[in-house]
């Protein structure tokens, strides 16, 4: 028997966990039931983190751990699924190519930002997306020192006023004066369709995030988007002009492309619909999780988001089941009725809310120390001892806030 999972992120990351520790609980062995772990390196992106400096750290190796729990890692892109075959197709990195048999497969395959075809879009903006874009990002605002001092040189616009938007912007004040220093004047601005800063946030915690944004001199123009960019600046969708050498993009996301060859039904962000033990309806034998899936987190209407926080207790739950399908043991419910917010707002602290509707239980130094404890130890892996790294993929314990 072979379960296949294909990502490194995680949800991929607690996939294999939680598979390796059901085989392990049912006296199974590595033979008898193979797991193999498929993505482009053995690592793990902290991709919350990268709206930070130093970005190329901010990575975790995984083959340590994977060995230790028996789980098999491939080296390669996936790049097709055959539902029919049972098969996913993989690139090396030597461009070579091999195909992969399952008899489960758990699709973990993340998420990509949502490039709209704007005039200059993607020639000239910045992301911190994936860990390439964040790295390039860095490079870049280190390599402002290195021009004379102007308007568009000091200037930053963040498109997106959301979670990534947000933190993001609160944190390049400070990026800025570490590269330019105190004298330059330095400014950042979010752009944003909503009328609203944080519209997922509800009316609760804007206050205090408008507090923040006012406190580290971060500017917003609402109820406008970015019709143009080019390499002197933006042009948003009143006509407003603003010269700046730096434009980041972090408005909307969507599931991998690889979700697309699933024949199956998606939402609007291309995520695979799923059932309670993170099947998908139809195809038998594959699952999706994290960023891939849409799940019910409970059974009054809310759905996981495209966050950490989801894709890692989502992860434990298809990797649980998929391999349970092979043991023929009972799969168990996807539910994640906890839901928390910690977002980042640079030198103004950090916002902590509780629940679906968003209740604050701490700002400013308080929610600081939480976001750096969740940001430096929480998301990390487990070491890389068979115990505990097993004993920490318990599904109904995994991110249960």
């Amino acid at each position: 028997m072979r379960l296949v999972i294909i990502g490194a992120g995680f949800a991929g990351m607690y996939a294999a966990l939680s598979a390796a520790r059901l085989r392990d609980l049912q006296g199974v062995s590595p033979d008898e039931l193979e797991i193999e772990l498929a993505a482009p390196q053995p690592t793990l992106v902290v991709r919350p983190r990268l709206y930070e400096p130093r970005p190329e750290t901010l990575t975790a190796p995984l083959l340590e751990l994977l060995e230790a729990i028996d789980v098999r890692y491939v080296q390669g892109t996936a790049e097709t699924v055959d539902t029919r075959l049972n098969s996913v197709g993989i690139v090396t990195g030597g461009s070579e190519r091999r195909t992969l048999p399952y008899d489960r497969l758990v699709l973990a395959t993340g998420s990509r930002l949502f490039r709209p075809d704007i005039p200059g879009l993607a020639e000239h903006v910045f992301s911190v997306d994936q860990l390439d874009d964040a790295v390039a990002l860095d490079r870049h605002l280190h390599g402002l020192a290195s021009r004379p001092a102007s308007a568009a040189r000091d200037t930053v616009v963040v498109a997106g006023g959301g979670f990534t938007g947000i933190e993001a912007a609160t944190e390049m004040p400070a990026r800025l004066r570490t590269i330019l220093g105190d004298k330059a004047a330095i400014r950042v601005v979010i752009v944003d369709r909503n009328d609203a800063i944080a519209p997922d946030m509800g009316a609760g915690p804007r206050p205090v995030i408008e507090n923040a944004l006012r406190k580290v001199g971060v500017g917003t123009r609402l109820g406008a988007g970015v019709a143009a960019v080019d390499a002197g600046g933006v042009t948003l969708t009143g006509g407003e002009r603003i010269e700046c050498a730096t434009v980041i993009w972090a408005a909307g996301m969507r599931a991998a492309p690889l979700t697309q060859q699933i024949p199956a039904e998606r939402d609007n962000s291309g995520r695979l619909l799923v059932d309670r033990a993170l099947r998908v309806p139809g195809v038998g034998g594959v699952f999706a999780t994290g960023d891939a899936a849409k799940a019910a987190c409970d059974d009054v209407g809310n759905y996981a988001l495209m966050s950490c926080q989801h894709a890692t207790r989502m992860g434990a739950f298809a990797g649980h089941n998929a391999a349970a399908e092979l043991l023929g043991v009972p799969t168990i419910p996807y539910h994640q009725e906890a839901y928390v917010t910690c977002l980042d707002l640079g030198d103004a602290g950090a916002l902590f809310t509780r629940g679906w509707d968003r209740q604050i239980e701490f700002v400013g130094a308080e929610a600081k120390k939480m976001k750096q404890e969740i940001n430096t130890v929480w998301i990390y892996p487990p070491r890389a001892q068979r115990d505990v790294a097993l004993a920490s993929a318990e599904p109904e314990r995994v991110t249960d806030l």
